[in-house]
């Protein structure tokens, strides 16, 4: 690297668990890297293989946000490659602009890898799917308030009378307010409940089913306490249903750009 420069800063989704699920590109800037910063509470470790020999790399999980910027910054100095390697997509819960407003303040390039969400890969992980034909075509992203408070109108009991797909991050050990957020919303004590445990994790991974009613014991029986997702959905348990409404665009009556209806 020219004396006097420094080097870009990628922060990188290392996806869910699994080491092969890192993107392509993820992986290319990991191969080339001077140094990488990882959630090494969070991010398998076996992603960080990737990394070249002689690659200066440290695990963030001992550290405050102001120590990882602070190393970043000076990786930067030494190398033209930094990668802050983080668990699942680094825009959800990722801390992300809080860490890239210093490297703007000192003029340092940064960007950003997708990586695969610890929601897709439960969903996944059970065979499920959020959407379906006039069942729900939304999702929502959220979790319930602990120590971060939910900014107002956002509580789970509010977006979950929507009745669509919820995502439920970071909320395994308060279970009991997700419970109380979806009977306050109307949900029925049979409404179908998902967790997954470190989904796509090798050897790691649990999938729990059950219902309103019963998926906290579920999870308890289980010793299913972190590292959780909990799916509420009326999509799920769709694969045994007798009778599914189709996706118009695979429907021979329909007609769109790319082929012509055919009955």
């Amino acid at each position: 690297m020219t004396p006097g420069t420094k080097g870009k800063v990628w922060f990188v989704g290392a996806g869910p668990g699994d080491p092969e699920l890192i993107t392509v590109k993820g992986q290319k800037l990991l191969a080339q890297a001077g140094a990488v910063l990882f959630a090494g509470s969070l991010v398998d470790r076996a992603a960080t293989l990737y990394a070249p020999p002689g690659c200066v790399i440290r695990d963030s999980k001992d550290m405050t946000l102001e120590e990882m910027t602070a190393w970043l910054i000076e990786q930067t100095c030494a190398h033209a490659t930094v990668v802050r390697l983080q668990t699942g997509d680094p825009g959800l819960y990722g801390a992300l602009i809080e860490m890239a407003q210093p490297l703007v303040a000192e003029g340092i390039e940064w960007a950003v890898v997708p990586g695969v969400s610890s929601a897709m890969a439960s969903m996944a992980a059970a065979g499920e799917s959020m959407t379906l034909p006039e069942v729900t075509q939304s999702v929502i992203f959220t979790r319930v308030e602990g120590r971060t408070p939910m900014p107002e109108g956002e509580d789970l009991a509010s977006l979950a009378a929507h009745r669509t797909t919820l995502c439920i991050f970071l909320s395994i050990t308060l279970m009991y307010k997700v419970e109380a957020a979806l009977r306050a919303a109307g949900w029925p004590e049979d409404a179908p409940m998902l967790v997954v445990h470190k989904a796509s994790w090798p050897g790691e991974e649990k999938i729990l089913r059950g219902t309103l009613a019963d998926i906290k014991q579920r999870c308890r029986e289980a010793g299913v306490a972190s590292q959780a997702m909990i799916v509420a959905s009326p999509t799920l348990g769709a694969l045994h249903w007798e009778t599914l409404v189709r996706s118009k665009l695979y429907d021979p009556t329909f007609t769109h750009r790319f082929r012509k209806a055919s009955a």
